[in-house]
């Protein structure tokens, strides 16, 4: 079984640090030591920094890849418009298992960070900073670095700046996440789109990056865009920081060129000559098979191009003595629990989902498969947030690499192999349970309530499915897939909302008395392991 990796790995880097200069001197760089290693930093206008940004091709380093440049002009466009001072967010978050290349950089290169974060703010005319973070490492190690500045959150401050901690899970890494929590509310999603650069911190336009990201402007505005292009790939230069664990003797963050080879970055990690699969881009990401590691490399458009992803720069291996499917099986359950219970898609859904891998490796055959991907398929694009639809391509890339594994569960009596457990999840009780502030979908205690469609009035309008979606979902025809259900205990309220808002009065509420429940139309399996604007 692999265990779980620590806050900080082993680093290393292929050929001249960026990011990483210093780490051979010190554990962390402080204040002092930090200008020692990079010398100070001039503030730019803010037109500037778009422009430098825009010339290396700074995309976000968190998983999405969204052109920095955009971000920082829709966040300036905003605060002029409405005439509010803007807010910046460092999203230091890092809740995967695998990913390790923030927390890194965060407890050992912090003022690398906040020199990106406070270039931004002055552009900006930003008088509050928040860095949100999920460990007591990275929290301890920031707010030392603030400290080092003489920044705070004090009242008479010119710019106030604190670290914002929330608890270590999946979905309190996404954007609308952070902001909620901030905001003082649970660090889960609010359950609708808003785009922060119009609408974020305290309804002020907000720029959120990922915290590797304002680390690299700070290297582009030090050095400038010529110097910064000379490393890496001419459409994507610079460095990547990658984490590199699974199935290799030394797990490490690297950070490496654009353009090297991935089998080199493997290699480095000491990965299997020849790996059975590599998962790029974390536990949001893509499966590539051992023949296509050989024609990648690393750099956002090569992986997606093989059908791989950058995302959030995790890099995992698999032997090919181990069940690629009892893997994937491990991650995918560990996606359904980390759920925030509040929309259907993902509460329901994604335990569907595991428990549909699972009914293949025990024989399901090919009713399994099938009902694994129309669950993988129906969950997409339906979500508060897009932990339902990583999931789903994660499941998704699972069931096209391996596809001999596959036909062997699938066809015949299961590939033979055992599950090593070789991709890293969190031990039982390293992190919580449940979201503090989240609905509670775990009181699913038997309810006496069921709801039933009538089909002689029901037109397919569909509101039934937006606003119970623990019970109902469309069919390809728009209309339920089910006639009659039981309602979930938490979602009785919900469910007679549904009932007095149906357009065509299709939908009725009964006492159900029968001792046994009607299954629903979902398979459901256990939740929880018991563990200055720009001037233009």
């Amino acid at each position: 079984m692999n265990e779980a990796l620590p806050d900080v790995p082993e680093v290393r880097v292929v050929g001249l640090p960026q990011l990483t200069s210093g780490f051979d001197l010190v554990e962390r760089l402080d204040l002092p030591m930090h200008l020692k290693v990079h010398g100070p930093l001039e503030p730019l206008g803010g037109e500037k920094l778009a422009q430098l940004s825009e010339r290396i091709n700074l995309k976000g380093r968190g998983g999405a890849g969204f052109p920095f440049h955009k971000k920082l002009r829709s966040v300036a466009d905003a605060a002029i418009k409405r005439g509010v001072r803007p807010v910046v967010v460092v999203n230091g978050s890092e809740d995967e298992p695998a990913c390790r290349k923030d927390t890194v950089l965060i407890n050992r290169a912090p003022h690398l960070i906040l020199d990106g974060a406070l270039l931004v703010a002055e552009a900006l005319g930003a008088r509050t900073l928040v860095v949100a973070v999920t460990r007591e490492s990275t929290q301890r190690s920031m707010e030392a670095a603030l400290a080092e500045r003489g920044l705070s959150n004090g009242r008479r401050s010119a710019l106030k700046a604190f670290v914002q901690r929330n608890p270590i899970r999946m979905v309190t890494g996404a954007a609308a996440s952070v902001i909620r929590s901030i905001d003082g509310g649970p660090a889960i999603p609010p359950g609708r789109k808003v785009s922060a650069s119009q609408n974020g911190v305290g309804g002020a336009p907000t720029l959120l990056s990922n915290a590797e990201t304002f680390a690299q402007l700070a290297i582009a505005a030090r050095i400038g865009p010529e110097r910064y292009g000379n490393t890496g790939l001419y459409d994507e230069p610079g460095t990547v920081m990658l984490t590199v664990s699974g199935a290799v003797a030394r797990p490490m963050v690297l950070e490496v060129p654009t353009g090297v080879p991935l089998r080199y970055v493997l290699q480095l990690a000491g990965a299997p000559p020849v790996p059975q699969g590599v998962l790029t881009g974390g536990y949001h990401g893509k499966w590539i098979d051992a023949a296509t590691v050989n024609e990648a490399i690393v750099s956002r458009d090569s992986l997606d191009a093989v059908g791989g992803a950058l995302g959030a720069g995790a890099i995992l291996p698999i032997t090919q003595e181990t069940c690629p499917l009892g893997e994937s099986l491990r991650v995918a359950q560990w996606l359904a629990e980390e759920s925030a219970g509040q929309c259907g898609p993902c509460y329901l859904g994604l335990p569907a989902a595991a428990r549909g891998m699972e009914d293949i490796l025990n024989g399901g055959g090919p009713a399994a498969l099938e009902a694994l991907k129309q669950v993988a398929k129906n969950v997409k694009r339906r979500g508060a947030c897009s932990h339902p639809d990583g999931s789903a391509m994660f499941l998704e890339s699972t069931i096209k690499a391996f596809t001999d594994d596959l036909a062997a569960h699938v066809l015949g009596n299961g590939c033979g192999r055992p599950v090593e457990g070789v991709l890293p999840l969190f031990e039982p009780g390293m992190a919580p349970a449940a979201i503090m502030g989240a609905e509670k979908p775990a009181d699913d205690s038997e309810s006496r309530q069921k709801i039933f469609v009538d089909w002689t009035l029901c037109r397919g309008h569909g509101l039934c499915a937006d606003l119970l979606p623990e019970v109902f979902e469309l069919g390809a025809d728009g209309f339920p897939t089910v006639a009659q259900a039981k309602v979930p205990r938490f979602a009785e309220a919900k469910a007679l909302r549904a009932v007095r808002r149906c357009p065509a009065l299709a939908l009725r509420i009964e006492e159900d008395t029968r001792s046994q429940a009607p299954a629903r139309n979902l398979p459901v399996v256990s939740q929880g392991r018991g563990r200055r604007a720009l001037g233009r």
